[in-house]
């Protein structure tokens, strides 16, 4: 423009401008179509298309395991009880001498006991779950405990070198054994339904006196399914209760058995081996 004439400039100025607004009008243009394609292209995207199948997701469901401990724990916090656990791998003393079981007491035979380094070994029962709890509390204590525990034996259709417990112990003044066939009455019928026939025969236990075993009816036999008894004095003497002033009783179940006894499983193994086969019909 600056070597045009001066009559030359204000034509070409003029065409110059037309020239310019139509460019820009025709990237205006460009500009919102791509604009428009780009937004089209994302509803197309994020459509949902609602006669597409959709994706099955399968709901996962509780062990039967998981469940018995899940009722087992609602009908005794029902009772009042308290939920205490404790460590899988404990000392002799927690295990054994504090439970009325020193070195060269014949009841060691009973639970054939897998032994690790340094005097430590993994639980046979969490009975050592009561001491560490009255270690730290004093009565009255009413405590449920559920766990995992571990002995040497041979795999079959109804033994486990590695099973589940849940042990109960009540401990104030005045409790009887009376208290303690009322308790378990209660549970097992609330469990298994209330017209449950029960027996409780004679038996033995380190670490109660008297002690008995539980049996109940089923399918027109006798089930064996748990034993208990009254606390031994040594017991409350070791955590330092005075056992003329206080009374407890306790009893211990598998919770395998009860597993199978609800679900009608002929084998323990299967509660073990993952079988989506027969996980699922619970």
């Amino acid at each position: 423009m600056g070597k045009l004439s001066k009559e030359k400039r204000p034509p070409i100025g003029a065409f110059a401008n037309v020239v310019k607004e139509k460019v820009q009008e025709s990237l205006r243009a460009r500009r919102q179509e791509l604009e428009a394609a780009k937004i089209q292209a994302q509803l197309e995207k994020e459509t949902l298309d609602v006669t597409i199948p959709g994706v099955r997701r399968p709901l996962g469901r509780v062990h039967p395991l998981n469940a018995t401990i899940d009722k087992v724990l609602d009908i005794f916090v029902g009772l009042g009880y308290t939920v205490a656990e404790g460590p899988q791998i404990e000392t002799d003393y927690y295990n054994f001498e504090a439970l009325n079981t020193p070195d060269d007491h014949p009841a060691r035979d009973m639970q054939d006991t897998f032994y690790l380094s340094e005097g430590k070994l993994l639980r046979t029962h969490t009975s050592s779950v009561q001491i560490r709890y009255m270690e730290e509390h004093q009565p009255p204590i009413r405590i449920v405990a559920p766990g995992r525990v571990y002995r040497r034996d041979t795999v079959d259709a109804t033994h486990s070198a590695v099973f589940h417990q849940v042990e109960m112990l009540a401990v104030d003044k005045g409790l009887t054994f009376s208290d303690l066939k009322g308790t378990i009455k209660e549970f097992l019928r609330q469990m298994f339904g209330p017209d449950l026939a029960l027996q409780f025969r004679a038996s033995y236990f380190p670490f109660t006196e008297p002690s008995a075993e539980v049996d109940m009816q089923w399918k027109g036999k006798w089930l064996e399914v748990m034993g208990c008894g009254m606390v031994d004095p040594n017991v409350l003497t070791a955590v330092g209760y005075d056992p003329e002033v206080y009374t407890g009783f306790a009893a211990g179940f598998g919770v395998e058995r009860f597993a199978m006894v609800l679900h009608q499983i002929d084998d323990i193994r299967r509660l073990y081996n993952s079988d989506l086969r027969f996980l699922r019909q619970f």
